[in-house]
C-alpha cells in the first residue's frame, strides 16, 4: 500500500492543536500536577504521562511542549508524537492519522 502525501491542511491543524489534546490522545495515562505554579506563561501546565511504557514530565503551553527530564521541547502534534514515540516524521504522521 502506497503512503499518501501529507496534506498542508493536516499539518496546519496539527501545528495548532493544543499539546494537551495530543498528549491525551497518545498517552496511556496522563495526570496534571495541580501543585505546579508556572513561572513564565500563566497558561503553562505540568503533566505526568506514560506513553509506550515510558514516563514523562511535560510542561504544556498551547501547542508547545517541554520534556523536563530530557530537556527537549517543540511545538505541534508532529513534534510531540516524534518525541514521545522516538519516531521520524513519517511515523509520527501515521500515528497522528490513526489517533487524531
Amino acid at each position: 500500500m502506497a503512503k499518501r502525501a501529507v496534506d498542508n491542511s493536516d499539518l496546519e491543524r496539527w501545528r495548532a492543536t493544543p499539546s494537551l489534546v495530543v498528549l491525551r490522545a497518545l498517552a496511556e495515562h496522563a495526570k496534571q500536577d495541580t501543585s505546579f505554579v508556572p513561572i513564565a506563561a500563566e497558561s503553562t501546565t505540568r503533566w505526568h504521562a506514560t506513553v509506550a511504557g515510558r514516563d514523562y514530565e511535560l510542561l504544556l503551553t498551547g501547542p508547545k511542549f517541554f520534556d523536563t527530564r530530557a530537556q527537549k521541547g517543540g511545538g505541534g502534534a508532529v513534534d510531540l508524537a516524534m518525541h514521545l514515540f522516538s519516531l521520524d516524521f513519517k511515523g509520527a504522521v501515521s500515528r497522528l492519522r490513526s489517533t487524531l
